[in-house]
């Protein structure tokens, strides 16, 4: 007997497991295809400070239960997909529900939920406040800090349309590159004078907003010396692209010398701007 043409979209039942699982892999690589593009695999790189390494941390707990869940699912979709398949079951089951399933995968759900809160609630304090611990015994001697846990070095971060400036103790400033010692606590600062941009070293620490009138707080804790880069994460105009951070790690000595070299180069600069406006006359 003649059934009539066959809907295409009925002929998606019958795709099987092995189409199901090719959708489900070409999906997860279109989600994680970002992640590799951006730093080049799949859990953040440690091994730049404190606050950074409890991040990567938290997100790798987060990665490894997203993982289970998503294996899960999975599993379940191309087992459901063999077990009733068209040609063992020509005729559908008239399923009205199954209570127990539905309120144990409820459960499951939920608890999962309220652990990750409450893990990631518990670790977010050691992530916000800077460190208490005592800097390293030679920024102590080369006058960076006070002995004693709690002490830090506090630098100014501005965001400008299209660029960093940092300003440190002692009227010094410099723009694209900070300067920050190793071994020592520093505290930021962080603010704009024109529209909202956002700080954001990967290795370094969590985004932190840079916005006019506002000033925003972080800090990191460099113990290797070394240069961190980054860039601006808050689409401020037609050249955020270019907005580039980066903070270079140094051993105290070196961070003292280069604070004097900068503060000389600044006089200088000072001086010869003094000395072409008075020969102007302006």
């Amino acid at each position: 007997m003649d059934k009539g043409p066959v809907n295409p979209r009925l002929r998606l039942t019958s795709c099987g497991p092995a189409a199901a699982v090719a959708m489900t892999a070409a999906a997860a690589a279109l989600l994680l295809a970002p992640v590799a593009a951006q730093a080049g695999t799949l859990l953040p790189e440690r091994g730049g400070s404190p606050n950074a390494d409890r991040i990567a941390s938290l997100y790798a707990l987060v990665l490894v239960f997203a993982g289970l869940v998503f294996a899960g699912v999975v599993i379940a979709l191309v087992y459901a997909l063999w077990r009733y398949r068209e040609r063992r079951s020509p005729v559908a089951a008239q399923i009205r529900g199954n209570a127990r399933l539905e309120i144990g995968w409820t459960v499951a759900a939920a608890g999962l939920i309220v652990f990750l809160a409450v893990w990631s609630l518990a670790k977010l304090d050691a992530i916000e406040s800077p460190d208490e611990a005592a800097a390293a015994p030679a920024a102590v001697e080369a006058g960076i800090v006070e002995p004693g846990p709690g002490r830090s070095l506090r630098i100014e971060v501005v965001g400008r349309q299209y660029l960093w400036m940092y300003r440190y103790p002692g009227g010094v400033y410099s723009y694209g590159e900070m300067v920050a010692p190793v071994g020592v606590t520093v505290e930021l600062d962080v603010t704009s004078v024109d529209v909202a941009h956002s700080w954001w070293i990967p290795k370094l620490g969590g985004k932190i907003d840079a916005l006019p009138g506002y000033v925003s707080h972080t800090w990191f804790r460099i113990e290797r010396p070394g240069v961190y880069t980054g860039q601006c994460a808050e689409l401020c105009g037609r050249n955020h692209a270019e907005m580039r951070a980066q903070v270079r790690g140094v051993a105290p000595e070196r961070y003292v010398d280069w604070l004097e070299r900068q503060r000389a180069l600044i006089r200088e600069a000072d001086e010869q701007v003094a000395r072409d406006r008075a020969g102007s006359g302006a």
